[in-house]
């Protein structure tokens, strides 16, 4: 059994406590998060007993490595994500995926104090340059780093942020532009369209560009649509949900959850334009040939889209068919060009959301009502519906013009 250390007063000494002959003082050995033996001092048991119990409290809190100036930029992240108490899971999932696959193991690991602008400005150029990648995600990994720095700065670990002011710069000396979506013209449009509804691989997609194109959903509020959400006898489609394709914890398989909203904004309902309702009323058919989908996610069942192994399709899958489908098109767009002596209708690289954007342009070249477009849109910002009714209107000036220049023969 192990004997009982005691000071010179006989009380029992606790692990890691001594007092030294030389000075009577006490002291209490321990070993700090970098592997190091620290000790801690005091003139009497009870100040030192309190010291311990500040010292296991600042361990805890992570705070001995923090204030010493030893921490990692991964460090202050996992401490700014653990204050997000309120931070729904599909963003804090996003956030974590964007900081672990570009920072973590590469920039993360460098000591928080030590970094400068120049430094941050140093990073960002090899990830758009040796990386290659696009501005809007260098700006989603700022979003992440910008927080971080800024905590720092509020714990007073460091003085500035050296985030500050770095996108612009960025932005100022790049080729690259901010990344604003485009919408397709009507004739890449009708193309996409028609070479889906004509080939024998694709056809099976048709009803969900319909209804994308013709609702304007993001992907994630399509691929979440349940038959209840379906009013064919009003005529109207509800969206107050959507579907989210996230990891679970640590590992690396992802699954399907239910997400709500954002904002009430996105809580709508949208009018539904004869060809989507074809199209539902396609996929209702064959649901009640080859039976309705039992699939449950969150306890949601009823789900108006499966795919070949009866699940809900995630997002990504989507938009992997989309780039198949323009790789095929083109192709052959390009053989007919020549043979029929002219210029190809090409399609551009595009995503889901280029689908709902491109939506959003064909509404505000038709209608004139913001709030309207706001409100089928679901956008929380009318600055986001006056940013695309703006470049949907910028193209139809000279058709106005063109119009007015027949009617006002007075010069």
């Amino acid at each position: 059994m192990a004997k009982v250390r005691k000071d010179q007063r006989g009380r029992t000494l606790q692990k890691g406590e001594m007092q030294r002959s030389s000075d009577n003082r006490y002291a209490y050995s321990y070993t700090d998060p970098l592997g190091r033996r620290k000790y801690i001092y005091a003139n009497d048991l009870a100040t030192l007993r309190e010291k311990e119990k500040q010292l296991m409290k600042n361990q805890l809190d992570g705070l001995d490595i923090y204030v010493a100036g030893k921490a990692t930029i991964n460090f202050v992240f996992d401490r700014y994500m653990s204050t997000k108490a309120n931070l729904r899971q599909t963003t804090k999932s996003n956030y974590l995926y964007m900081y672990d696959r570009f920072v973590r193991n590469t920039f993360g690991e460098k000591l928080i104090a030590g970094i400068k602008y120049s430094d941050v400005l140093q990073y960002y150029r090899y990830l758009l340059d040796k990386e290659e990648l696009q501005i809007n995600t260098l700006e989603t990994i700022h979003t992440l780093l910008h927080p971080t720095f800024q905590l720092a700065v509020r714990d007073d670990i460091i003085r500035k942020n050296p985030t500050d002011g770095v996108m612009a710069e960025i932005k100022k000396s790049s080729d690259q532009t901010s990344g604003v979506r485009h919408a397709l013209t009507v004739d890449q449009q009708r193309a996409f369209m028609n070479h889906i509804a004509n080939h024998p691989v694709y056809c099976h997609w048709w009803p969900l560009f319909t209804i994308l194109l013709g609702t304007g959903c993001r992907i994630g509020e399509a691929l979440g649509l349940r038959w209840e959400d379906i009013d064919f006898e009003k005529g109207v489609i509800s969206i107050n949900h959507s579907v989210v394709y996230y990891p679970v914890g640590d590992s690396r398989s992802s699954v399907l959850h239910v997400s709500k909203p954002k904002t009430e904004a996105g809580i709508r309902t949208i009018p539904m334009l004869d060809s989507v309702r074809d199209a539902f009323e396609m996929l209702e058919e064959e649901q009640k040939e080859n039976g309705w989908d039992d699939v449950t996610i969150d306890g949601m069942t009823g789900f108006v889209f499966n795919n070949r192994f009866g699940n809900v399709p995630n997002p990504q899958s989507v938009n992997r068919a989309i780039k198949r489908i323009i790789s095929d098109y083109n192709a052959e767009e390009e053989i007919q060009a020549k043979k029929e002596h002219r210029d190809p209708i090409l399609l551009p690289d595009f995503s889901a959301h280029h689908l709902r954007h491109t939506f959003c342009t064909r509404l505000c070249e038709n209608e004139t009502n913001l709030k309207i477009i706001q409100s089928i849109m679901g956008h929380s910002d009318i600055q986001t519906t006056m940013n695309i009714y703006a470049e949907a209107t910028e193209e139809k000036k000279q058709e106005t013009f063109e119009r007015l220049s027949a009617k006002m023969d007075v010069f």
